[in-house]
């Protein structure tokens, strides 16, 4: 994989969001996490949400957002809360 749109979850508006933030390439993200991530893209984009948070979740594992447990995402939940 060489661009971040073919990942999972990540369209153009996301993938800009990542590449404004920083983030320019798939090894880019994978080696940051998804936290670390929507840390970055939160502070170029102050509207980030949970949403973003487990799309970049899926885009890392290679699946899409909806399949994530719900255990995952109110730990996303609580990490976004906290920060």
């Amino acid at each position: 994989m060489k661009s971040l749109t073919d990942l999972p979850n990540i369209g153009k508006v996301l993938a800009d969001k990542l590449i404004e933030a920083g983030i320019k390439t798939p090894d880019d993200l994978f080696d940051l996490g998804a936290e670390e991530a929507f840390l970055r893209i939160k502070m170029v984009d102050g509207d980030a949400c949970l949403s973003k948070l487990c799309a970049l979740e899926g885009a890392v594992r290679g699946i899409r957002w909806h399949n994530l447990s719900t255990d995952r995402k109110k730990e996303f939940q609580r990490f976004i809360t906290a920060k």
